[in-house]
């Protein structure tokens, strides 16, 4: 695999409560959006919302965005996230026509060095192909980890799946969204 140092990978670190707004961005590889628009996406799935509490952002305006503005971002872009059955392998997808992957973790909160206990938290986190290789770009990453090659996807995913509170969406195009193509051709459903 042939991923140098200089080749340029657009990577945005973790502020505030902002992981959506970052996966987005570091999902196609650009600044693309800002929280300015994640949070006129807010407003337009919940119109009738009161201005500072809107139920799809936390109510501190910090962020904290739900799959709902998730999905509305990406279809700004021409893009869908198809939830993955975790009943199902990796291996039924047809990576050519993925443009990505976000994964929903669950995130245990810090106040610096320790631990907050009972609270649970949710991290968005963004998987992409670049220049060959595919890589981890979560926010809360110093810089982007390189996961390998496709095979090496295709296990990190299965990995991935093991645990039951994590949540993976394959992004994609609309079009490939509209048509299964994301799935390789005996994985499609016929008549859909």
């Amino acid at each position: 695999m042939s991923v140098k140092k200089s080749d340029a990978i657009y990577h945005e670190r973790q502020s505030l409560e902002l992981c959506c707004l970052h996966v987005l961005n570091n999902l196609f590889q650009a600044h693309v959006f800002d929280k300015a628009g994640l949070d006129e996406i807010c407003k337009n799935l919940s119109p009738d919302s009161y201005r500072f509490w809107n139920p799809h952002r936390s109510c501190l305006g910090l962020g904290n965005y739900d799959v709902n503005v998730l999905f509305a971002a990406l279809q700004v872009k021409d893009c869908a996230a198809v939830w993955f059955d975790k009943r199902k392998s990796p291996t039924c997808l047809d990576l050519n026509n993925v443009i990505g992957f976000v994964l929903n973790i669950p995130s245990e909160p810090k106040v610096g060095p320790l631990k907050i206990p009972f609270v649970k938290r949710r991290h968005w986190l963004a998987i992409r192909e670049i220049a060959g290789g595919y890589f981890n770009l979560d926010s809360k990453l110093s810089q982007p980890e390189l996961i390998g090659d496709a095979c090496d996807l295709l296990t990190y995913l299965e990995q991935k799946l093991v645990d039951a509170e994590t949540q993976i969406f394959v992004v994609v195009s609309g079009q490939a969204s509209s048509d299964q193509s994301y799935l390789l051709p005996a994985y499609r459903s016929l008549g859909d």
